[in-house]
This record gives C-alpha cells, sequence and structure tokens, in this order.
C-alpha cells in the first residue's frame, strides 16, 4: 500500500460556532476532496479526476486534521468526542467536508491566527488505493493535451487532512503507486504499438523497392 499527497486549491474557512449559553469557540471547515473536478497537471505528466461514488466503501475509522501533515502538530481526529480536537467528516455532493475546533495549543492557536489573517488558506489529503480487488482507478490518454487522464473510482482510505502553507502541486506530492505507474506502461505501449508496426512495415517496403 503506498500513500498518495494531494492538495486542493478550494479555500479553508473560519466560522464561529453558535452555541447558546457558552463561549464562541472558531472552528476550521472546508473540503478535503472534491467529485468530479480535475486536478491541476500533476508531476507534469498527468491530472486526475475523483468519482461521486469514491468514498463509498473508503475507511475513515482514524482520521487525523494536521498542520502540513506532520504528526507532531495534530489538530483533530475524528475518533474524539469532546467539543475541541474533534474531527467532523461528511460525504456530500461535493465531496469530503471537514470541521473542526483544534486543541489549546500554542501551535493550534497561532495557527488559527494565521487562518484568520488569510496566511493559510488551503488544505490538503492523503488516501490509499487498494488494488487488491480489482482496479480502484482508470488511465486514459488525452491526445489532444497530450496528458494522462486518471480517474479514481474507489479510495481505500483517508489518513489525514492537513491544513497547508502551499497548496502548489510538485513532483513530490504528486506521487502514485507501483500498480498504477505499471497501468500507465501499460497504456503506452498500447500507444506506440501501432507507430512501432507502421515504422516496421515502412522499413520493410523500402527494402523491397
Amino acid at each position: 500500500m503506498s500513500k498518495e499527497i494531494r492538495h486542493l486549491t478550494t479555500k479553508i474557512e473560519m466560522r464561529a460556532a453558535d452555541d447558546e449559553g457558552k463561549e464562541k469557540r472558531d472552528y476550521v471547515e472546508g473540503y478535503a476532496l472534491k467529485f468530479e473536478k480535475w486536478s491541476e497537471r500533476l508531476g507534469g505528466w498527468f491530472k486526475e479526476i475523483i468519482s461521486r461514488n469514491a468514498l463509498d466503501s473508503t475507511d475513515f475509522s482514524n482520521v487525523v486534521a494536521l498542520f502540513n501533515h506532520r504528526q507532531d502538530y495534530p489538530l483533530a481526529r475524528n475518533t474524539v468526542s469532546g467539543e475541541t480536537g474533534r474531527l467532523e467528516l461528511e460525504i456530500d455532493a461535493i465531496g469530503l467536508k471537514f470541521r473542526f475546533i483544534p486543541t489549546e495549543t500554542t501551535y493550534a492557536k497561532d495557527l488559527m491566527e494565521n487562518i484568520r489573517s488569510g496566511v493559510i488558506n488551503q488544505c490538503s489529503f492523503v488516501f490509499s488505493l487498494d488494488y487488491s480487488q480489482g482496479d480502484p482507478d482508470e488511465w486514459r490518454h488525452n491526445d489532444e493535451e497530450d496528458i494522462y487522464e486518471r480517474r479514481i473510482n474507489n479510495i481505500e482510505r483517508i489518513f489525514d487532512i492537513s491544513l497547508v502553507t502551499t497548496p502548489a502541486y510538485s513532483d513530490t506530492e504528486a506521487v502514485i503507486g507501483e500498480r498504477s505507474l505499471e497501468k500507465v506502461e501499460q497504456l503506452k505501449e498500447m500507444r506506440t504499438a501501432p507507430i512501432e508496426k507502421l515504422k516496421m512495415e515502412l522499413e520493410l517496403l523500402d527494402l523491397t523497392l
């Protein structure tokens, strides 16, 4: 199993919780991923889209909210029952929505201030795909744009949702699993095979003249 990291360029928001008789607390809300929305070009050679049913069988048993995917900066977890530190996850028509009030830590308070000022306003998520039960993704080549397109149909597990400083995609963040790379190589061979065959036929024709 290999983990993949993706950034979402949709902004996160900070809202004030409206609880009667209680002190209002700011919470963070946004979408970790969105369905049927093409990503930017990843790794310089492919883009991807997440199908609407990709989370139907996903494991959400232990998802943690982090800062920049750092395990030493936890903000919330979906197994926590208290008001602070509880990560709420909801799948709706748009995608995977999250909401949490971070724990009372110094770094969380600093982070909330950065969110409030707009310095940090993007999110990211870590996921994995399971190839043991079939193909969770599909690949094709878009000849018009000269780019490979990946459709993710079944996400095995979500590990963390992170608030991130830099939203831009990079080659390291566009890592895909070994099985996906094999599928891409097969697709490349299928695309180049007719060209190689034509070259051989032309060479044979040239020899007979």
